[in-house]
């Protein structure tokens, strides 16, 4: 920091207009304000945050929550028959912590009773020491085994967005009607250049997909983060996107799909890196000697939209495994290696060389230059 000429550092000290998931939700919010055009408004889900230390205060957290509360009374609506744009279906929502990660503490609700019985549950578990006792759960909620113990007043900030209903799914064996989401590798570089991987990881939910519905909603059908799932179940839920199938049973997407969904996605990350380095400047400062690597996750619906879910600071490679691992994590530090010999000038050309060399062992995936800013710093 001291020595930009001579010191390059492997992280951006403040970014958490992107990692953070309701600075995430203001930040495109805000641009989308200024640019109405801008393809976040179509890729992104507009969400509600809100802040809370305990579930008897529910009430006064949600006083300005006016989408939250419009879809609760549709859906009251809904419950007495009574047809609401066009539909019968309940609205739903998923509940983030806007601090956490691993997919700790994600719940689906479609009611202000539902979300309070949330809140309630983790109050339950505080008074008993923190212990998850599954005759504590949720009648209406099953959710994956977390030893970890949820304090609400610890994570305070949260996030309630649009659930995106139908996702894509994929028939064939071993995916078997399972949701899936797409975890993409973003380096940021500089201030400012933005690479994306274009090797790409797919990991998919432990049970078949259902709809949620009211009085049962299976969370392993839902989430897809693989923390949750045990060895077994993990090796078949993780591959490469780009060996997914090209047929799919949506007759309103063609064997092109991946090539697609790719597109959207380098588009959606240049137009989210390059406009909060240029709008958010407080919470996202670049530095001209500086590097990181995101791991960015996107949802497929079923019209094959890819809709951006959050960022990650610091992604667990372990995750990946040991075979995806060394094609796709172990391809990813060479061609990074590759690119950032000569970005910052690092080594003699011969050194430079030969890491391009190898880097080029570990086909196909490239660091594809997406966008790029100049902030003059």
């Amino acid at each position: 920091m001291a020595n930009p000429q001579s010191s390059i550092v492997n992280a951006y000290v403040i970014r958490k207009a992107l990692i953070r998931k309701h600075y995430l939700s203001s930040t495109i919010a805000s641009w989308i304000a200024k640019s109405p055009a801008s393809i976040l408004k179509s890729h992104f889900v507009p969400s509600v945050d809100f802040e809370l230390d305990y579930a008897e205060f529910l009430d006064d957290a949600l006083l300005e929550a006016f989408e939250l509360h419009q879809s609760f009374e549709r859906n009251g609506r809904r419950e007495e028959g009574e047809e609401v744009q066009g539909t019968l279906d309940r609205e739903w929502w998923i509940l983030k912590p806007g601090m956490s990660d691993g997919g700790n503490a994600i719940r689906l609700f479609s009611s202000f009773e539902e979300l309070q019985a949330i809140f309630e549950e983790w109050e339950l578990g505080e008074d008993e020491d923190g212990e998850d006792d599954s005759a504590q759960e949720m009648e209406s909620v099953e959710r994956p085994t977390s030893s970890a113990g949820i304090v609400t007043s610890h994570l305070r900030h949260f996030l309630a967005q649009p659930y995106i209903h139908p996702p894509l799914l994929l028939a064939e064996p071993p995916f078997s009607s399972r949701k899936f989401h797409i975890r993409t590798y973003v380096l940021v570089l500089g201030a400012l250049k933005v690479y994306v991987y274009t090797d790409m990881l797919a990991l998919f939910a432990a049970e078949p997909y259902v709809a949620p519905s009211f009085g049962s909603s299976k969370l392993p059908a839902h989430l897809t983060n693989t923390c949750f799932q045990s060895p077994a179940t993990k090796s078949k839920s993780i591959f490469a996107f780009q060996d997914l199938p090209s047929s799919v049973p949506s007759a309103s997407l063609s064997e092109e799909w991946k090539d697609n969904v790719s597109q959207q996605i380098y588009d959606i990350v240049a137009e989210l890196f390059v406009k909060a380095a240029v709008a958010q400047r407080t919470n996202f400062q670049p530095l001209p000697n500086a590097f990181e690597l995101f791991g960015v996750d996107f949802l497929v619906d079923g019209n094959g939209t890819a809709w951006l879910l959050e960022v990650n600071a610091f992604p667990d490679f372990g995750q990946t495994g040991d075979e995806l691992g060394e094609r796709i994590i172990g391809g990813l530090m060479w061609k990074l290696v590759k690119v950032l010999r000569k970005e910052f000038k690092l080594g003699s050309s011969s050194e430079a060389a030969n890491a391009e060399h190898l880097a080029e062992q570990h086909q196909p995936g490239v660091l594809k230059l997406v966008g790029e800013t100049d902030l003059k710093l």
